[in-house]
Formats: structure tokens, sequence, C-alpha cells
């Protein structure tokens, strides 16, 4: 007799990981490989050398905003694997907080593009390898202000509900041969926080005051990497067959929906 608990478990899959150098990449990472799990990730090359993934088949260098770079990627993973069985698309940074009429455009163009374009893009170049997977499956990484705005992240909490918007169409789109769907979580305290792995030294003071937000979570603290792994793997996993177009919302309380 099988249970919810074998379909879970994504030993022997093949999975991509684009941004899977950062803080909740790395974590990702980590769970994948000790599931027994091949993978390969993508990142920045800044970010690949400050945190080189080990035990993985491929470390690919990638700017996701680029659309050739993109290409490459997957027809790199194609050589490797003649099917792709998931992909966790961490894509994502934001800029300095800023009223939406103050921010620049370039800083405007910036953002949207690593987030939005960037995970237009890879999705684009994925499908192919997914169509060839086995119960193959598309986690998107959003963000909680793609559904909760906050003062000072507009361009970011813009490119996140569009992100939400564009996974519930990929949802529509690929039924019934891949499911897709969305992590959003709240704050989390990784280098994103500090300005993002690859693109800031990641030692400066987080852009977040962390005890005053923590004082407003319903749970009391405000979540680690390792917070949003099982909400992301399980959705990845056989174990949410039945789930897609779906954003599950990560956060301790400070958002229900």
């Amino acid at each position: 007799m099988t249970s919810w608990r074998d379909g879970a478990s994504l030993a022997g899959r093949r999975i991509a990981v684009i941004g899977g150098c950062g803080g909740i990449g790395r974590a990702v990472v980590a769970a994948l490989l000790a599931d027994g799990a091949d993978v390969a990730v993508a990142d920045l090359p800044a970010s690949l050398n400050r945190h080189p993934p080990e035990r993985v088949s491929m470390a690919i260098p990638l700017d996701a905003t680029d659309a050739e770079q993109v290409d490459g990627a997957f027809t790199r993973l194609t050589r490797r694997w003649d099917g792709l069985d998931g992909l966790i698309n961490l894509c994502g940074f934001t800029a300095d907080t800023a009223p939406l009429d103050g921010i620049g455009e370039a800083d405007w163009d910036t953002v949207i593009a690593g987030n939005l374009k960037a995970a237009y893009l890879v999705a684009r170049a994925a499908r192919p390898g997914l169509r060839r997977g086995r119960c193959p499956a598309l986690v998107n990484m959003a963000s909680g202000l793609g559904a909760k705005p906050a003062p000072g992240y507009g361009a970011y909490g813009a490119a996140k509900a569009g992100v939400i918007a564009m996974t519930r169409t990929l949802a529509l789109e690929w039924a019934p041969e891949i499911r897709v769907n969305a992590v959003a979580p709240g704050a989390v305290d990784t280098a994103f926080l500090r300005g993002g792995t690859g693109r800031s030294d990641e030692d400066r003071p987080a852009n977040l005051d962390i005890a005053a937000y923590a004082k407003t979570i319903p749970l009391g603290r405000i979540a680690g990497a390792d917070d949003v792994v099982g909400p992301t793997l399980f959705l990845l996993s056989e174990a949410a067959g039945y789930v897609t177009g779906q954003t599950l919302h990560v956060n301790g309380g400070v958002f229900m929906n």
C-alpha cells in the first residue's frame, strides 16, 4: 500500500534550480540532493563563484534576463538529460526601497526584468524539456508583496504580481501535461534582504528592521530559508499531483489568503 509520502519523494527526478546559489536556493538544492534527486543549478557567475554548488550534475552561469543565455542553458540541460522532471525558478531581486513615483525608469526596468521577464524566459525555454519529463512540474518563486503591497516595493511587488498571474496562465495553457504553481514567501532572512546573492557583498545591514517585522508575524519570527523548502518541494512532487495554478503563501500568518 502506498501513501502520499511515497509521492512526495523526488529521488531520481531530474530537477533544474534557477537561482540555486541564493539563500533559499542553497537550502532547496541541499534538500533535493538529500532526497536523491539529480540536480542542475544555474545562477549568475558571481553567485556561482561565491557559493559553488557541490554534488550537482551541472552548474551553469546564467543571467536569466538574457534570452540567448537562457536558451543556451536549457540546450545544455537537454544535452545531458532527455527530459526535465521539475524546474524551480528562484530568479528575483529588489532595488533599494523608494516610493513608486520616485523609482527611476532604469531601476524599474531592471527590477521588472530580473523578476518577471526572467520568469517568462525561463518558462518558455524549459517547456520542451518538461514535456519530455516524468510527471513534470514548474514552481515559480513569487512573493507576498505580489498580493499584499507595501510602500517602497512598488516595482518588485508589481513584478511578483505578474509572476503570480503568469503562473496561473501557464497552468491553464500547459495542462494537463505540466503542473505550474508558485510559492510566495514573506520576508526571509537571507542575503536577499541585503541586496541579493551575486549583486551585493551580502554583509551590509538588512533593508528591513527584522526585529520589528517579527513582532507583526503571528508565529512570532521571521522566516529562514528552510521554511520555504518544504512548500516548494511539495508543489514539485507527485504528492501535489492534483494541484496546479495555485500560489502557496509562506509567511507565518502575516498575510492570509
